[in-house]
């Protein structure tokens, strides 16, 4: 918090008290100062890190939680994740699938999921009509052919992956408790850049001139200005990672995600779309491809031959597209066999070839090179945020993220509760809120700019646009009612 902010602490100064009149009676017009921007900037600081850091400090855990995902799911699902011994020979898909199929002939065969290591199972995967959009999943051991268990998974994850996920994404409230997640990531790049502006101001014009004055506490300080050292430099070796993780965790939310759909189909970034219809085949009404790599079905009411299973396999290893691979039969027999490369550790792979497993020949390919230049940041980014781009190294960033976080938002609490008045006769539990009306001593240029920027802020980040409309009626209301009391 800025020394302003102090200054009116230490002399009991109350925000809300009407500006000293001129001498003929008339209110004083108030000085515009470019200053104010500052001052305007500590108090929407103070509010974001007040009233959205419970939202933070939520995500902060549960991202913490999700983060040992992999070793998690590894002791808990390890029976059906890991193969007892490591064979010399795999089996082919086609033993796999019978396998499998034998154990659990419900619903229909959807994909399967070649093993990401000498050590993991096979992942054959059902589409079962009363599981709604989960699937179900058969581990097989691909040396043995083996039927190591089967698991209710959510495109992929596991039942204790997809609990922590949803805890972290909506807190198992569904579209609902979404808004949390919004909330947090909306308002997450404003705390963390309106923070480092306040600090570097500060450190420029207070402290050593060097680096050392922004980048590490102050050892010397004691009391709010110790804490006030921890919380700002401590969020300035935060910052660049927090500001990946606002950015990434928008992309996908309810509605800031909704904008940046809209904004991947006006600058041409999606992915390229992978062109399944086989050649003099006449394409059906509807063009399932999409569907292609993401455990679906595809429509088919049916299995489709395990044989050709192997042929596509082989069709797409010979292509080039090594490593872990999704396997999709076809919707109907006017369509290709779909593989699709699904490495999502560096160096990602995610090329897709469509397969006529009939000649085997591949009919149609996406390269991952290939991809616009906005899909590649977007899916990459993706990957980073939930941890698994860069492994364990990705694991533990993500981890001191969310303990540096944690951190630095019981730091913002406790400075509010160091700057409470302890007079007796204007005691309280805790400090003032910075001074409000900074916003009319604003140079007119600043305003003419910002509040078209902040519009088209609100506009893409809908969720930030109303919780800051809201703060703001709010906030306006309360300094109507006590101007009225000091009347």
């Amino acid at each position: 918090m800025s020394n302003r902010t102090e200054h009116i602490a230490r002399h009991d100064h109350d925000p809300t008290d009407p500006p000293a009149g001129t001498p003929d009676g008339k209110p004083a017009r108030p000085a515009r100062s470019w200053s104010e921007v500052r001052h305007l900037l500590v108090r929407l600081h103070f509010y974001a890190g007040l009233l959205v850091a419970p939202f933070l400090l939520v995500a902060a855990l549960t991202g913490l939680a999700y983060t040992l995902t992999p070793q998690l799911d590894r002791l808990v699902h390890g029976d059906q994740l890991r193969v007892e011994r490591v064979g010399e020979q795999v089996r082919p898909l086609s033993e796999q699938i019978a396998a499998a199929r034998s154990a659990h002939p419900e619903g229909t065969l959807a994909s399967v999921i070649t093993p990401p290591g000498p050590e993991d199972t096979t992942r054959v995967v059902l589409a079962v009509p009363e599981l709604g959009e989960n699937q179900r999943t058969v581990f097989v051991d691909p040396y043995t052919a083996e039927v190591r268990g089967e698991l209710t998974t959510w495109f992929g994850s596991t039942p204790l992956t997809t609990w922590l996920d949803d805890l972290h994404r909506n807190l198992h409230l569904g579209d609902t408790g979404r808004l949390y997640s919004e909330v947090a990531a909306s308002w997450l790049w404003v705390a963390v850049a309106g923070g480092l502006v306040l600090w570097l101001g500060r450190a420029r014009g207070r402290r050593a001139k060097s680096a050392r004055g922004v980048l590490l506490p102050d050892r010397t300080a004691k009391g709010v200005r110790r804490t006030r050292s921890l919380h700002a430099a401590t969020g300035v070796w935060l910052a660049l990672g927090l500001l990946f993780l606002s950015a990434t965790g928008l992309t996908w939310s309810q509605y800031g995600g909704e904008r940046f759909g809209r904004l991947l189909d006006a600058a041409d970034g999606n992915a390229p779309a992978l062109d399944t219809a086989l050649p003099g085949a006449e394409a059906p009404a509807e063009d399932h491809s999409e569907h292609a790599g993401h455990g679906g079905s595809g429509g088919a009411t049916a299995d489709a031959d395990p044989a050709d299973f192997d042929a596509a396999l082989a069709a797409a290893r010979g292509a080039g597209l090594g490593g872990i691979v999704e396997v999709t039969p076809p919707a109907d027999a006017s369509r290709a066999w779909v593989v699709a490369q699904t490495d999502n550790t560096w160096p990602v792979h995610y090329d897709r070839v469509a397969v006529d497993t009939t000649s085997g020949e591949i009919t149609s390919r996406t390269r991952w090179a290939d991809h616009p230049a906005l899909n590649k940041l977007s899916k990459l980014g993706v990957q980073g945020h939930m941890g698994v781009l860069f492994g364990v190294v990705n694991q533990i960033a993500l981890a001191l993220l969310a303990l540096g976080l944690t951190a630095v938002i019981v730091w913002g609490y406790r400075m509010w509760w160091q700057r409470r008045p302890t007079r007796g006769d204007r005691s309280a539990p805790v400090g003032r809120a910075p001074e409000r009306g900074a916003w009319r001593r604003i140079p007119l240029p600043a305003l003419v700019l910002g509040i078209p920027a902040v519009a088209a802020l609100g506009w893409a980040l809908p969720v930030l646009g109303v919780t800051l409309a809201g703060f703001l009626v709010v906030d306006a209301a309360v300094g109507a009612v006590r101007r009225r009391r000091t009347a």
